[in-house]
């Protein structure tokens, strides 16, 4: 098994998640974004993404495999699920399609498959 396939596989439902937290609109559930009106909010949140991807994806690169960098990933990836559970009920909350679930939980699951792996 290639080194370290839990946690490359819980980025990659990390970025789908992302997706599809474009579709959910979650900026709506941020409190700094929460009031923006949807074109704005659109744009702020989808191009944030863009500096944290390429960080991901550049730490990961210059440091590749660095145990620190993944194990910390791994650990955000599970405490990711926590966080949409403590939302679940939250006003705007969008993900509430078995999808969206099977992609957050996946995450999470893969970061705990890494660590514990």
């Amino acid at each position: 098994m290639p080194d370290h396939l839990f946690f490359f596989l819980a980025l990659g439902f990390l970025f789908t998640h992302e997706l599809d937290a474009i579709r959910c609109k979650e900026w709506l559930m941020f409190p700094l974004t929460s009031w923006l009106e949807d074109e704005r909010g659109y744009a702020i949140f989808t191009l944030l993404h863009i500096p944290l991807f390429v960080w991901i994806c550049w730490s990961l690169a210059i440091i590749p495999l660095n145990q620190g960098l993944i194990r910390s990933w791994d650990i955000f990836c599970i405490v990711h699920v926590g966080l949409h559970l403590l939302f679940v009920r939250h006003p705007q909350n969008r993900f509430t399609e078995p999808l969206s679930w099977g992609i957050i939980v996946g995450a999470g699951v893969c970061g705990i498959f890494d660590l514990v792996l």
